[in-house]
């Protein structure tokens, strides 16, 4: 295991571990999305390079946990040379957890203790009942997406239907929304429906062939758990949900490979020592490190100038009718043009996680590793807030973070245009909301009516 121990993994893997010290300081879901962010993280710079600094697998088809780049210039210095930036951006950000974290302690140190914040809109009826309107017609998208083959896969540049694409989102936040906001009189019924809603989200995962659905249900319940209060059995629940999640994504896959795949991943990964079989599914889909090998191949000032940036920015958040033209899709581009410099993607067409660390890198160098996780800490807080808020926009907001996974792979650009997706989402959720109160309040009205004549 001669150099398995770096200092630079050594550094990267010291800054996680401060923020994950940090995250216990701090009180609600935001703990919850900082161990969040030190396990993605740790996967994909961490474990996957000790991984391949200990076994130093050679490049081979049907194998991307080693990547032919590193490979070429030695593990050793490969690896130490491209986690150099991640390193800085990670104590920034550790170092912005840490005084953030200092900071709410001395607050709560001067003020009495405060009752439990409240959550407006567990307690509304009407956004209860909008949440299973939206999660009954996603589904039945869902369903039909999944008929006529328009269901999405990881990676795609867009989806084969826009339409169907936007219904399916409905779910996505009927799902996220319900496990987060559902109370019942009966701690049973609650458990039955976080329980069918997370298996639902599985199987789309399996569908989608993404991790991201399941993922999401799964943070979304340790979010529930973290704005409800911590017990012994919500914190095993979670670790099990968790667990089975992990596990049941890798089993459905599997039911979906056929032979030859099955029989092409099993001579890839023996070329691995047996003790770390059960994580090469989980390592290769945290490709992290992939995309900060193409940063430093590309170098800092490569990409775009800071007047493409903000334009990209601002047209993203433009629905694509009102805009009449075609978007810039940031996971593409970061393809062809950041790591088509180090590999030849002539032939591909894929969209991919740059990171926020690694797309401030190429933009700006350390001055942009410095501006990115700032932006990501920012996003981070008013995530933590808008959960809380009485606005259904900010909800609505808060659950698509939970979901789709910006604050933990894609960057700045990345994140804004995922978010522009969201909002004619939120659009339809808040007249959805509206339409729904609206006639709860008509049939209180009438049965109010109705008892005075009695």
């Amino acid at each position: 295991m001669t150099g398995v121990v770096q200092p630079e993994v050594a550094l990267v893997a010291a800054a996680l571990a401060t923020v994950l010290l940090a995250s216990l300081w701090l009180p609600g879901p935001i703990r919850v999305f900082l161990i969040a962010q030190s396990t993605y993280w740790t996967l994909s710079y961490v474990a996957r390079p000790v991984v391949l600094l200990w076994v130093r697998p050679e490049p081979r088809y049907g194998d991307n946990l080693p990547d032919p780049r590193l490979a070429s210039i030695g593990y050793d210095i490969g690896i130490a040379t491209v986690l150099k930036p991640i390193a800085v951006g990670l104590w920034i950000y550790a170092g912005l957890i840490v005084a953030y974290a200092i900071w709410t302690r001395s607050r709560q140190g001067r003020a009495p203790a405060p009752a439990r914040t409240p959550i407006p809109f567990a307690h509304d009826p009407a956004f209860i009942r909008t949440l299973v309107i939206l999660y009954a017609l996603g589904t039945l998208g869902r369903l039909a997406a999944v008929a006529t083959g328009n269901n999405g896969r990881a990676g795609e540049l867009e989806s084969p239907n826009p339409i169907v694409n936007l219904i399916t989102i409905l779910a996505t936040i009927g799902a996220i929304g319900l496990i987060v906001y559902v109370r019942t009189d009966r701690t049973r019924d609650t458990l039955l429906i976080i329980g069918a809603l997370t298996a639902g989200e599985l199987l789309w995962t399996a569908a989608v062939q993404s991790k991201t659905p399941i993922m999401g249900a799964a943070l979304a319940i340790a979010v529930r758990c973290a704005m409800t209060g911590w017990t012994r059995a919500n914190l095993a629940a979670v670790l099990a949900i968790t667990a089975v999640a992990v596990g049941g994504f890798g089993w459905l896959q599997s039911l979906k490979s056929t032979d030859t795949a099955k029989a092409e991943a099993a001579e890839a990964d023996s070329a691995y020592p047996a003790i770390v079989h059960p994580f090469l599914s989980l390592l290769r889909r945290f490709d992290g490190l992939e995309a900060a090998t193409d940063a430093y191949y590309a170098g800092p000032h490569s990409w775009l100038t800071p007047g493409q940036v903000l334009l990209h920015a601002v047209q993203s958040l433009i629905p694509t009718q009102l805009l009449g033209a075609e978007k810039f899709r940031s996971g593409a581009e970061w393809a062809m043009q950041v790591r088509g410099q180090s590999v030849d993607m002539s032939q591909v067409s894929v969209s991919l996680a740059e990171g926020n660390i690694n797309e401030g890198y190429v933009l700006g160098g350390y001055t942009g590793v410095a501006l990115g996780v700032s932006i990501t800490f920012a996003l981070l807080l008013a995530w933590s807030r808008s959960l809380y808020s009485r606005l259904v926009a900010l909800p609505v907001f808060g659950l698509a973070l939970i979901e789709v996974p910006v604050l933990f792979e894609r960057g700045m650009l990345g994140t804004i245009e995922t978010l522009g997706k969201y909002l004619q989402a939120m659009v339809l959720v808040w007249i959805t909301y509206l339409l729904t109160a609206e006639y709860r309040r008509g049939s209180s009205t009438g049965k109010t009516r109705a008892a005075q004549w009695v």
